[in-house]
């Protein structure tokens, strides 16, 4: 039998930056809520504080804050005529896990969408015409605009403390900002970090080339901040630990340090922890979600009932969710039919590395994760598809999160990977090289999907999530493209060695390298009901009580990282929430 617990108003299911976001303003509208979180409570202290949390050991190989693959993990395959085969150490990208979840381990480079993303397929069926995209691209436009979202980028800004420096304010061009960038009411709360060298040079490469350098806009506080809570952070040291760990200063943005402090106090706020959720439960017609089933810390089955369920989880697992629990029709690659699943995209990041004699000091193991310098001038609309020869656009950024020898330390072509020769590389780059990073958009396809895998089951009896992904010639051709260019850029700089890993024709998607954790879409926001799971709010068009936000909702990625949208979103769908659907619990948008 269940343990069966007093019914709630809201029941959230994870406790990361959307799980936190909705906690929020949900118990701002005197609703009761309760969080689930898979994971341990974690906090600055005692979880994250010097010198336990700067160990390299502990967190880039033991990967002690993120999810156990042992227990629940994915399958993945390239296509639907392979056999998929459990991820069963961390690679392309890295769920978290524990209060905070991605949130508290990831680097903290912080962008606001283009007003062009959000129409993606009418903008290029406006500039091209409908036969320039091709017929297995899935593209969809998002169905809410840039202009709609503004004012929550700029909340979740401020909420972070986000440094940076705005390039149109009011429709006026800000010297220093990003010009191509959405109009914004107001500067960063602020101003950017420092630069460390590599920085510097970017800016001076970029000029030469006729770019547009502007910072990083990065949740890593370039100076001492209150937040619109009354949370506070200090300035960043640059310590090189932001990426796969928790900030030991109160310095990178997370749920741990700018929300939850917050919401502990609240009698109408309850967190458990270690409690994985199994499903969302359903009435017989599956049309309305009742609660959810969980293990609580003592394994022990229990049942939360709520009227209002918040699927806040990392984004493959909130499909995973979805699926197991029948929330929704299954995509079918077969019939190109069902929503649950589809749409599944990931992102496009290659990198050009430069190493110098000892002269130049680049000093590897310094960094501020977010921090640096990037340009948007082959990105969205600066892209010209018809001439660049691919669909979407990318960045190119000066970035240094941190190095170590853990960690692993570039070395020139030619250097052996072991032996003494391999020692005296790694001693004359550790110090001396840096590198620029290529970003890009990855477009969505009717054959990169998400499903349940038929062999496979994790540690609590459910079907493995199973992902079929690789990359199209699309955005094999964008990586050409973006290396070649900064490889041109990085030139200007004269080192006196260079590698790039530009994808190569005929490239697979290789899940055990580290890559990047934007995975995107599954359960996409949309218009239409028939390709779409979630409508403009997030709401699941097949059971109006559930909401799930997250980069699950894209319909394709962009060549930013995706969390600012992520938050922007997040307080989009808890407006809406508040405003329209307590006042008439129902589907806030009719099918």
């Amino acid at each position: 039998m269940s343990i069966v617990k007093n019914k709630v108003d809201a029941v959230i299911v994870g406790a990361g930056w959307t799980g936190a976001i909705m906690a929020k303003e949900l118990t701002d509208a005197g609703l009761s809520v309760v969080i689930l979180e898979r994971g341990p409570d974690r906090d600055t202290q005692p979880d994250f504080a010097y010198p336990r949390v700067v160990d390299e050991l502990e967190g880039s190989v033991h990967r002690k804050y993120l999810q156990s693959l042992a227990k629940e993990t994915v399958t993945a395959r390239h296509s639907v005529n392979d056999i998929a085969v459990p991820y069963r150490q961390m690679g392309s990208f890295k769920p978290g896990t524990g209060v905070g979840g991605a949130g508290s381990h990831w680097s903290g480079a912080h962008f606001r969408a283009l007003p062009e993303d959000f129409k993606v397929r009418s903008n290029l069926e406006q500039r091209y015409g409908r036969k320039f995209i091709p017929a297995n691209m899935t593209v969809q436009d998002f169905p809410v605009t840039y202009d709609e979202l503004e004012p929550h980028f700029e909340h979740f800004e401020y909420v972070c403390g986000t440094s940076g420096k705005a390039g149109i304010i009011n429709g006026q061009l800000s010297e220093g900002g990003n010009p191509f960038e959405g109009s914004r009411k107001k500067e960063y709360p602020l101003g950017p970090n420092p630069n460390y060298l590599g920085a510097e040079w970017f800016y001076k490469a970029a000029k030469e080339k006729g770019y547009h350098a502007f910072p990083i806009p990065a949740s890593n506080a370039s100076g001492v901040y209150t937040n619109p809570y009354g949370c506070q952070m200090g300035p960043c040291n640059a310590c090189g630990f932001c990426s796969d760990y928790g900030c030991l200063n109160y310095s990178k943005a997370s749920p741990n340090a700018c929300i939850f402090p917050v919401l502990k106090g609240r009698k109408n706020f309850e967190m458990r922890t270690l409690a994985q959720v199994l499903k969302v439960n359903l009435t017989g017609d599956k049309k309305k979600a009742t609660g959810v089933t969980y293990l609580d810390a003592q394994g022990r089955e229990t049942e939360q009932p709520a009227d209002l369920i918040l699927l806040c989880a990392f984004s493959l697992f909130n499909v995973h969710m979805m699926l197991v629990s029948g929330i929704g029709k299954p995509y079918d690659p077969a019939t190109k039919t069902g929503t649950v699943g589809r749409n599944y995209s990931y992102q496009n990041l290659n990198r050009v590395v430069m190493f110098y004699d000892k002269t130049v000091h680049a000093n590897g193991f310094i960094g501020i994760g977010g921090g640096g310098a990037t340009f948007d001038d082959l990105n969205g609309n600066r892209n010209d598809s018809a001439q660049t020869g691919y669909i979407g656009g990318g960045i190119i950024w000066a970035r240094q999160p941190g190095a170590g020898p853990v960690r692993g330390i570039q070395t020139e072509p030619g250097v052996p990977n072991w032996g003494s020769a391999w020692k005296k590389g790694v001693k004359d780059s550790f110090l001396h090289s840096f590198y620029y990073e290529v970003q890009g958009s990855c477009m969505s396809y009717d054959d990169a999907y998400l499903d349940l895998d038929p062999t496979y089951k994790d540690a609590f009896g459910r079907p493995l999530l199973r992902m079929t992904f690789d990359w199209h010639d699309n955005e094999i051709k964008a990586s050409q493209y973006l290396v070649e260019k900064a490889t041109d850029m990085c030139k200007v700089l004269g080192p006196k060695a260079m590698k790039g890993d530009a994808k190569k024709d005929g490239t697979h998607y290789n899940i055990t390298q580290y890559q990047s954790t934007h995975t995107c879409g599954g359960a996409i926001m949309g218009s239409d009901p028939k390709t779409s799971a979630l409508n403009r709010y997030l709401q699941s068009w097949d059971v109006s009580n559930v909401f799930a936000p997250g980069a699950n909702a894209f319909p394709q990625n962009n060549g930013y990282n995706p969390t600012g949208m992520v938050g922007a979103l997040t307080y989009w769908a808890a407006t809406a929430i508040r405003e329209l659907y307590l006042k008439s619990p129902g589907p806030l948008v009719q099918a």
